[in-house]
């Protein structure tokens, strides 16, 4: 799912705001998600997961093309750990399955 088609399904379910408040709101979401992993801050939202960011040192690092050794700089990325709800809520499909299909032969 892309951006406007998160949008396009918010202003669908709330037909009482429009399609430009609902962009500004998730717009001003996302930002103070990313402004918070900025300053370091760990970013919960309950029932969705957790966003993080995570490390990686400095280091030296080998060019493939010219086989030169060269250092490579500590790094910053984002990390996005599920909640144990949406680990359930993805897997809840796949286990009613499961218990509705014929059993193996033992």
């Amino acid at each position: 799912m892309i951006r406007s088609t998160l949008v396009q399904r918010i202003a669908d379910s709330c037909p009482h705001l429009y399609q430009s408040v609902v962009n500004n709101i998730v717009s001003a979401i996302l930002d103070e998600i990313v402004e918070g992993l900025a300053r370091g801050d760990r970013v919960e939202l309950r029932g969705f997961g957790v966003f993080s960011v995570s490390h990686r040192r400095a280091r030296i690092g080998r060019n493939p093309k010219t086989g030169e050794c060269m250092q490579i700089e500590q790094k910053r990325f984002p990390v996005f750990k599920a909640s144990r709800a949406m680990h359930e809520r993805l897997n809840r499909d796949e286990n009613s399955e499961s218990t509705n299909s014929p059993s193996e032969v033992v």
